[in-house]
């Protein structure tokens, strides 16, 4: 994603809607030049693809008060899209309490919050997501196994982490597989991340397990900031600290000059590790 390029196609073409990934947000809200274009003709900007921290989306409505703001959820073997947030969920009058969720289901789609012995839990209570409708696929082309891994009856088993409320929306807290556990109580990275976004300077966060002899896992993180700015890790940890308690804080937070990413501009959270070690 090249942030200037786009800015001057939305400007050249009158564009009225475009996707993003919540780093596409990130890298185009700290560009020097967002302020110098002319971006009135957008009506609707649609999100996906990875958690959208809450800090983010409340900078990118600002930055865009003209425009209408959708999330999809969702992943390829559904077809894609299993819920959305649309336009009105953004501006009701107790939106922040629902920004930072995932949206309803569709119409067509059931969900189940599940434990690891895939028993249904209470309202609220966080698990793995599961999902079931006519959108969701039937097999893995001739791997059976993979198959037999990903569903629990009818039922396919996400991957994500996530929780539902009384109203129907779905808060997803990451992926199974990103979850830190440390001293034997599991820690979702986006909590960190979500904290690390509130600083303005930061562009690009993600937090990561690292082995540990005292805890089995530790928390860190890596950072990408805005150019010229002065951030400082101690700052930064502070920060993490003062929103989570010392017990989620990140003991180190490296700067990178860019985190890493896969083909749809999602920052591959478990190559951290092997990158700053």
């Amino acid at each position: 994603f090249e942030p200037l390029l786009w800015l001057q196609l939305v400007e050249r073409h009158r564009a009225h809607t475009s996707q993003f990934v919540p780093t596409m947000f990130s890298m185009l809200l700290a560009h020097p030049d967002f302020d110098q274009f002319d971006l009135s003709s957008l009506r609707l900007l649609s999100y996906g693809a990875a958690p959208m921290p809450l800090a983010l989306l409340q900078r990118a409505m600002k930055a865009f008060p003209q425009v209408d703001f959708c999330q999809g959820f969702g992943m390829s073997e559904c077809g894609p899209v299993v819920c959305t947030l649309d336009g009105p969920s953004h501006r009701e009058p107790a939106r922040d309490a629902i920004l930072a969720s995932a949206g309803r289901p569709q119409p067509y789609v059931d969900i189940r919050i599940v434990d690891e012995q895939g028993e249904d839990l209470p309202t609220g209570e966080p698990g793995e997501v599961l999902v079931r409708g006519p959108n969701v696929m039937l097999e893995y082309l001739k791997n059976p196994e993979a198959t037999e891994a990903s569903f629990a009856g009818d039922w396919l088993r996400t991957g994500d982490l996530g929780k539902m409320d009384k109203d129907g929306y779905v808060f997803v807290t990451g992926r199974l597989k990103e979850l830190i556990i440390k001293g034997g109580e599991n820690i979702a990275p986006r909590e960190i991340d979500e904290a690390l976004y509130a600083h303005a300077d930061v562009v690009e966060a993600a937090a990561f397990a690292r082995p540990c002899k005292t805890y089995g896992e530790r928390v860190e993180a890596a950072v990408r900031i805005r150019d010229g700015s002065s951030l400082t890790a101690v700052e930064l940890k502070s920060l993490c600290i003062d929103k989570l308690g010392k017990f989620k804080a990140p003991e180190e937070v490296y700067f990178l000059p860019e985190l890493p990413k896969g083909p749809s501009g999602k920052i591959q959270r478990l190559k951290l590790a092997e990158i700053t070690g």
